[in-house]
């Protein structure tokens, strides 16, 4: 079984250690991630912005990047939904558009990949402090990953769980959104940090590093000594600690 690592753009060149964790946990159970290095952005700041040809160039080096693969793995629910645009994309090139159909069937995001494909939700973590969890849209909403996230976190040992307030609202980022409409987007991680603030949290934990950088930046513009963890960060933390 041949499974890859497809990093994305911010775990690549801003939170490396995000890539490193989901390696070290997955190897832990007998899964060796490979990396294509030719691999690239999956496009979709471009399709967002309506850009399909340029799209479309960036789309068909990830379907190369990965064509020989049985699974894909990725630490983000909007980059592994963005594979799912894909078939859309190359509708009328026969070629292509079996490629994209078969990247989207075998494209999981982290959690997805742990629970539903290898059928674990206890890697035998030990975090002894009170985490909330921010449910970012594509992951919750399009993905559909809901139930993942919240077993892993439930078999850690020592964690104390507390719901986030209005969870499922936006944060606020939403890409070339919060460069577009900077003002609406501000307000909303300012909203997102405010509940996040009422569950006296120690720790924050989501599963896309662009929403929690978004949330990190307003936490740290106010001071908030909250600590901002992707899962697999955690995890493996918990792993290693424990």
């Amino acid at each position: 079984m041949k499974v890859s690592l497809f990093i994305t753009c911010l775990s690549d060149a801003i939170y490396p250690r995000v890539g490193e964790a989901m390696v070290r946990l997955l190897a832990a159970h007998g899964v060796r991630l490979h990396f294509p290095p030719v691999q690239t952005c999956c496009g979709q700041p471009s399709y967002n912005s309506g850009y399909w040809d340029e799209t479309r160039v960036a789309a068909k080096t990830i379907l190369e990047a990965f064509d020989d693969s049985d699974f894909v793995v990725c630490p983000s629910g909007s980059c592994t939904y963005m594979i799912h645009h894909y078939p859309e994309l190359f509708a009328d090139e026969p070629e292509w558009l079996e490629k994209a159909k078969r990247l989207e069937a075998k494209a999981y995001e982290f959690t997805q990949f742990l629970v539903q494909v290898l059928g674990i939700t206890d890697v035998g973590a030990h975090f002894p402090h009170k985490v909330t969890y921010h449910p970012s849209c594509h992951g919750s909403r399009l993905l559909g990953v809901k139930d993942e996230p919240m077993a892993l976190l439930s078999a850690v040992k020592g964690l104390q769980f507390v719901p986030l307030p209005f969870s499922e609202d936006c944060c606020g980022f939403g890409g070339t959104f919060a460069i577009k409409m900077s003002d609406i987007s501000g307000a909303m991680v300012t909203e997102k940090v405010d509940h996040i603030k009422e569950t006296d949290a120690e720790v924050l934990v989501g599963l896309d590093m662009a929403c929690l950088m978004n949330i990190a930046g307003n936490l740290r513009y106010r001071n908030e000594p909250v600590r901002v963890m992707h899962l697999a960060e955690l995890l493996y933390e918990g792993v290693q600690t424990g």
